[in-house]
């Protein structure tokens, strides 16, 4: 079980493992520093597509020859991202990344029946991957980034692509927290009562209880206060966020306010994939792409 993402990239490097990677919209700074960093380390080999003028002259800013590239000049994002989709299904390429676009166009190709990244029935959802310092582990969170306001089925299905997500990271039971704003069940709260059902399911290969507070689905000593005594309690490896706010709120300070490192995570597609924020800095970028990689391989 890794508890860093220096622990995955030192693992992928012994293991000889390399990937592909087709960027789209490759004119961004970001994006491209990561996948060149990627590059750099050995896990990754890179095509770049887009502007090819914009990315050449960013290829030389970062001291790299563009013709130790291949570059596919493409003038609109939406043929940017089918294209990179197009190479993975073509076997040119094993894992598509978003660069600067907006997520629709991206997602319109990842969606595309005809290349077959969704099995039918399929539920896409995001998931965040935090390196919790602290407490010398990672913590996996969702849903932040696709799905507004899901109902009890969809949680179903976002519980367990979060599920499959940890165990990526050798996480083989995980404890699953179903989180609101309070412990009890509260018929005024919904996300309490989705919370309740989701705890009497009968699951697989994880642990799934709730509702809990944050403060005691992460702490122990929170949970002892408050006379909660459920093994989940203050162990939780997966938080399950009610809505899409709340995870882009909590995401977004575990970033700004407490500087942890992370990595964003497509969920659900039968082939990985890497949709990153256009504001996530070039190490978190970095770190999406050792989690694609790894899904890669589950």
């Amino acid at each position: 079980m890794y508890s860093s993402f220096m622990e995955v990239e030192h693992n992928l490097l012994q293991r000889g493992i390399r990937k592909t990677v087709a960027l789209a919209n490759a004119q961004d700074h970001e994006s491209l520093g990561a996948l060149l960093h990627a590059r750099s380390r050995g896990v990754v080999d890179a095509i770049l597509i887009g502007d090819a003028e914009k990315i050449t002259g960013l290829l030389h800013s970062f001291g790299e020859n563009p013709a130790d590239f291949t570059i596919i000049p493409s003038d609109n994002e939406v043929d940017a991202a089918l294209c990179a989709a197009k190479l993975v299904t073509e076997g040119k390429a094993d894992i598509p990344m978003k660069g600067i676009m907006q997520t629709a166009s991206f997602m319109k190709a990842i969606l595309n029946k005809e290349l077959g990244f969704v099995a039918p029935g399929a539920l896409l959802s995001q998931g965040t991957v935090l390196e919790w310092r602290e407490q010398k582990r990672l913590l996996f969170f969702g849903d932040c980034a696709i799905n507004i306001a899901p109902d009890l089925e969809a949680k179903v299905k976002i519980t367990a692509n979060l599920v499959r997500l940890a165990q990526c990271f050798g996480v083989e039971c995980p404890k699953v927290a179903v989180i609101s704003a309070v412990e009890t069940v509260k018929e005024k709260i919904p996300s309490t009562v989705d919370a309740a059902a989701l705890a009497s399911m009968d699951w697989k290969d994880c642990i799934v209880r709730g509702p809990f507070g944050l403060d005691n689905a992460v702490s122990r000593e929170a949970a002892l206060h408050k006379g909660i005594t459920d093994p989940v309690a203050g162990n939780a490896d997966i938080l399950l966020l009610p809505d899409l706010c709340t995870g882009n709120v909590f995401t977004k300070s575990m970033t700004f306010f407490a500087h942890l490192s992370s990595a964003g995570a497509v969920c659900g597609p039968q082939l990985p994939v890497i949709m990153t924020s256009r504001t996530d800095t070039e190490e978190n970028k970095y770190y999406s792409i050792l989690t694609a990689i790894l899904q890669s391989l589950r």
